[in-house]
């Protein structure tokens, strides 16, 4: 599911689903059972989905009560699954709107794209969408590939771009075995921002050995919680040397309009270290994801 060049993270594994039903009670056996007969449902109501995600089922929840906020009706089918699942709602009217991930989801329809940079892959998402869905603005808030550090080596060394990593020497890269061979691993370190690296296959334990200081350089997930909660620096990453995979709203057509005023004030707020604070209240403080959802929309002046 990846592209010979860029191999950003297609679909959510098995690991984050448990978590996923681990954190929410209203998953039931079909999530796309309305369990009611069409005659029942309100043709204005709007239908939020989720992915069987934690993080995702937050920003579906927002979506959510800011419509419900702004006087409109709304069904919540969270916890669908993957995206043959949940697209198929989507393009068949079940679902009207669904958080999704700009470059992972132009992956999905142009699988030989070689798009990077955030406005890019955004431009080009929007013409590879089928007939009938379309998205709204993207957030600044992201869940994708990133370097991370820790601050004190940030602040030693004068880091706050992959570029700067140039001038430091003896840096060591961990994460899984198959960074070292993909094109934003260390080759792709050296060509496009000039850092020589050695790398370390670190697996589930990356967090871990970077706070160890075994490396210095972990890749992880941008809107990973570790980040906030092991006072990790993501390193900007100016030349897109990785995927940009922001947080966008995917939305049928038929609604977009109708909806756009609402959902795209959210993404206007919804950053990238906002989304990482939402995830720790989940993951760390175990709050639900209806609570994160109202104290983040007054929060922001949403509400």
């Amino acid at each position: 599911m990846f592209t010979a060049k860029y191999k950003g993270r297609l679909a959510l594994g098995a690991a984050a689903v448990g978590v996923a039903i681990a954190l929410s009670g209203c998953a039931t056996s079909d999530p796309l059972d309305a369990g009611s007969s069409n005659d029942d449902t309100n043709s204005d109501t709007i239908v939020v989905g989720s992915q069987a995600y934690y993080s995702n089922e937050i920003i579906a929840e927002i979506y959510a009560q800011a419509l419900e906020n702004a006087g409109f009706d709304v069904e919540r089918k969270f916890q669908i699954g993957q995206r043959d699942a949940y697209l198929t709602a989507l393009e068949s009217g079940e679902v009207d709107l669904f958080p999704e991930y700009t470059g992972n989801l132009l992956q999905f329809y142009k699988s030989d794209t070689t798009a990077t940079a955030s406005e890019d892959v955004y431009a080009e998402l929007a013409d590879a969408l089928p007939e009938g869905l379309t998205v709204l603005d993207q957030a600044d808030a992201s869940d994708q590939d990133s370097y991370n550090v820790t601050a004190d080596f940030a602040s030693a060394n004068s880091l706050t771009s992959l570029a700067d990593l140039a001038g430091v020497s003896d840096l060591k890269l961990g994460g899984n075995a198959e960074l070292e061979e993909r094109p934003y691993g260390p080759a792709g370190l050296q060509d496009v921002y000039g850092a020589t690296v050695g790398f370390t296959a670190t697996g589930d334990t990356t967090v871990d050995a970077l706070v160890a200081g075994t490396i210095n350089i972990a890749n992880v997930y941008s809107a990973d919680p570790r980040i906030q909660t092991e006072n990790l620096v993501t390193l900007d990453d100016p030349e897109g040397l990785f995927l940009a995979s922001n947080v966008v709203p995917l939305v049928n057509a038929d609604v977009a309009d109708s909806i756009a005023d609402v959902i795209n004030a959210v993404s206007a707020k919804l950053t990238a270290e906002g989304l990482v604070g939402l995830n720790v209240q989940s993951t760390v403080d175990k709050m639900s994801s209806d609570d994160i959802a109202s104290a983040w929309l007054s929060e922001n002046g949403l509400s």
